[in-house]
This record gives C-alpha cells, structure tokens and sequence, in this order.
C-alpha cells in the first residue's frame, strides 16, 4: 500500500536544498517512503479539513517505487543504515556528553578564579 498521507502519523518536510523527507512518526512504514504496512496498527486518519485553510505547500507525490520492494532488498538495506547509526549512537552521545562536561568544569574554574575578584 503506497503512503498514506492521509494519516494522522505521516510527516512529510521539504528542505531548502529540495530533499524531501517522507516518513511514519510512529517508525511503522519499514518501507517507507513508499509504502505502509498492510493493516498498520498505527493508522490513524487525519481530521477532515476542519476549517483549515491550505496554502500552495502540499506533499510532493509519492517517489516511484523501485523494483526492490518486491523482493525486500530495499527493506534489508534501510535496515542495515539503521543499523549503522543506531552503532555509533552512544559513543555520539558519550561524546557530547564529555565535551559538555568539561565546558561545566571549564565554566566553574573560570568563576573561582576570575580576576578581580
């Protein structure tokens, strides 16, 4: 089943470069930007137009589907760069973690030991 934009889970956003993002908020559509589940647990349809006024910015139309959704090599590699990142996760955050540590410690020696004090 092609994305539902219908749905109240689905997210689409363009960026100034002209990528655009297609995804499931819920992280249910393991092929997406092409297709949701079929039934997906998470769907859920949007409001009806509830007196909303739509301006020129509306989804871009579904990207064609590759050939390898058939037979689940497209899956098997958006999986694997899941993979990938979810790896390097907390050694990103073990990162970060230290450098805002030694900007505290950095910020709590300046103050004991500002001049003019």
């Amino acid at each position: 089943m092609p994305m539902r934009t219908e749905c109240k889970n689905f997210e689409s956003r363009s960026y100034p470069n002209g990528d655009t993002v297609r995804k499931c908020n819920l992280d249910l559509a393991p092929e997406a930007p092409w297709r949701c589940p079929e039934p997906c647990s998470g769907y859920e349809r949007r409001l009806a137009d509830a007196a909303w006024t739509h301006g020129s910015l509306a989804p871009a139309a579904t990207p064609p589907e590759p050939s390898s959704l058939d037979d689940g090599s497209a899956a098997a590699v958006l999986d694997a760069a899941e993979d990938i990142v979810n790896a390097v996760g907390g050694d990103v955050m073990a990162e970060v973690t230290a450098e805002r540590e030694h900007g505290r410690r950095r910020s709590l020696l300046r103050r004991i030991f500002r001049r003019g004090s």
